[in-house]
């Protein structure tokens, strides 16, 4: 049976026993997200509280963290989303993506409408990756793709 929260303390007092373990036995997310046979991207936000895991994979993810039955059924049930608390983020970097959609967040939404019309991109039909790349000037760069499906607004 599926099972939803309605408080996220629960889900935010696992995440942090699921991040101490990780530390502890030196795990990376690509690692967890092996065991689990998903993406790095829904790994990470599901450990993290953010998405509920099917039951095999949180087995997985339980065995691999040494976390208890009741942990593992816990990263099953669909959580109350949401990881930022209050207005302004305080953590570096949630904040830089918190500002560049301060700054680009109406040319993103002014070029999505002018390519697809009136409507949405999807957070749960989506896709998100992360990548390290040389930068040409010295350095590295972060390429970070956001694919969501696009969901037209319907007149009704």
């Amino acid at each position: 049976m599926v099972h939803a929260q309605f408080d996220p303390t629960a889900r935010e007092l696992l995440a942090a026993r699921a991040v101490e373990a990780k530390i502890r036995k030196d795990l990376t997310w690509e690692r967890i997200a092996e065991a689990s046979g998903f993406s790095v991207a829904f790994t990470t936000a599901a450990v993290l509280g953010q998405h509920a895991l099917p039951e095999q994979a949180a087995k997985a993810v339980g065995a691999l963290l040494d976390l208890d039955e009741d942990a593992v059924l816990l990263l099953q049930t669909i959580p109350t989303r949401g990881s930022i608390p209050g207005a302004v983020p305080t953590d570096p970097t949630i904040y830089r993506f918190y500002e560049m959609l301060q700054v680009y967040g109406t040319t993103l939404k002014a070029l999505v409408h002018e390519q697809f019309g009136d409507g949405i991109i999807s957070a749960i039909n989506f896709k998100l990756d992360v990548k390290k790349v040389a930068d040409p000037e010295g350095g590295e760069r972060a390429v970070i793709t956001l694919d969501g499906k696009y969901l037209p607004t319907k007149p009704f």
